[in-house]
């Protein structure tokens, strides 16, 4: 899968949404639930109900682009079902795609550089 690059931000809706919605229902479901703007360049993430399944929203400068993806076994990683977003990581949100974890993705931490011995 081609993705995003590090710049890339990412919003992941936690409660399902009814996958019937394409793009333009999809896109009003981002301004009237999430607040955002759907033309923003940013990447937003919905499930469906039995969590095999999500859909990616983003306007990639001249058209929104609508992506989905099916697990034919298990279901993707999501957090509790509540109201609000939570936001990812590109590299949180490649994780998430290809079935893995995405909780357990961090930012790499920082390395002292080691004192010459002597």
């Amino acid at each position: 899968m081609i993705g995003p690059s590090g710049a890339v931000r990412v919003m992941l809706a936690t409660r399902p949404v009814d996958f019937r919605k394409g793009m333009d229902g999809l896109a009003a479901l981002v301004r009237e639930a999430m607040g955002a703007d759907p033309f923003s360049g940013t990447v937003y993430v919905f499930r469906s109900k039995r969590a095999d399944r999500v859909k990616l929203l983003v306007w990639d400068g001249s058209r929104l682009v609508l992506a989905t993806k099916r697990l034919e076994a298990g279901q993707f990683c999501w957090p509790k079902i509540e109201d609000g977003v939570v936001r990812l990581s590109a590299a949180q949100l490649s994780a998430l795609v290809e079935g893995l974890d995405w909780k357990r993705i961090h930012a790499a931490r920082p390395v002292s550089v080691p004192a010459v011995a002597g």
